[in-house]
């Protein structure tokens, strides 16, 4: 259960057990601590999040109350279907997630349709459960690649790199695990900051698909634990088709962003109508006529008294 991981140049030493405790004979796995404390903070995240896409706290306990199982679910299922050489020889695996082998592609997939479903019940905008799912994705993504750095896998080939991993004293490897969580974090704190000035509803999930695909597509080439259809590792295909994918709709929709600016035409401000002419009062004299100016009363005495 334990593996002596070192990276040389670094002058980097670890001896890690991937057992982190036995609880009533139950060994509790590093990997399962690991990937829970990713969960837990991607909720944390996107719950300060929720209202800026237009969607509440009890839209995202629904979401993980429905996804977090489904992802499970078909993360074992991608896993199986490629492995099903291993699977049809042991189908009493097939169900043992605690022995490893789940997908992220998978639980996307997963994912995805869970939020589709979700977003036709309840009447929610579909594009914005996606969004809010992409900051989630990244930030689990991230920190749960450090559970396979536990488990001494999803590593790449023979490296000469000053940052090659050494894993139980064999050749010095790509540490792909790391390449993908260093990647995730520049992505997420990326989404962080655009999100601010967002175009459209969907847009940080294109971003994200675009983003991930673009480096799981490079990474996957380097790792030696694919999952192949024939000669073609299945998810650097599928990162590689849905990354030129997002890349074309992101295009698409930013043009017909740019041409409708284009030709908008701000609506004129409707003239102010004048205001009806006043009407003179019955006591008003009439157009023309002067009203006579009232004699002073002093000067009316004065002129009496001369006069006398």
């Amino acid at each position: 259960m334990e593996h002596a991981i070192s990276f040389p140049a670094l002058g980097l030493d670890f001896q890690i057990n991937r057992v982190a405790a036995n609880v009533f004979g139950k060994d509790i796995f590093w990997y399962g601590i690991i990937i829970c404390v990713g969960f837990v903070l991607a909720a944390l995240y996107v719950n300060t999040r929720v209202k800026e896409f237009g969607l509440t706290s009890d839209h995202l306990m629904d979401c993980l109350i429905l996804c977090v199982p489904v992802g499970i679910i078909c993360a074992r299922i991608y896993y199986v279907v490629f492995e099903w050489d291993y699977f049809r020889e042991n189908p009493s695996e097939i169900i043992a997630v605690w022995h490893g082998g789940i997908a992220i592609y998978g639980a996307v997939i997963g994912v995805v349709v869970a939020l589709y479903a979700y977003s036709r019940v309840k009447k929610v905008p579909f594009a914005s459960l996606c969004d809010l799912a992409a900051f989630g994705l990244l930030i689990g993504q991230c920190i749960g690649r450090w559970g396979n750095f536990v488990n001494a896998e999803a590593h790449g080939g023979p490296t000469d790199l000053p940052w090659g991993m050494v894993i139980d004293g064999g050749t010095a490897v790509h540490p792909t695990f790391l390449y993908e969580s260093l990647w995730n974090l520049v992505g997420f704190i990326a989404l962080h900051f655009y999100s601010k000035k967002r175009k459209f509803p969907g847009e940080m999930a294109l971003l994200y698909v675009a983003w991930y695909g673009l480096g799981r597509a490079w990474i996957e080439g380097l790792r030696t634990d694919s999952l192949y259809i024939g000669t073609l590792r299945v998810s650097q295909v599928l990162a590689a088709i849905s990354c030129i994918v997002a890349v074309a709709l992101l295009v698409r929709k930013y043009n017909r962003l740019k041409v409708g600016a284009a030709f908008y035409v701000p609506q004129k401000a409707e003239p102010a109508q004048a205001a009806p002419a006043a009407q003179p009062s019955a006591d008003a004299p009439a157009a023309g006529t002067e009203k006579p100016a009232q004699e002073p009363e002093n000067q009316t005495k004065e002129n009496k008294k001369g006069g006398s």
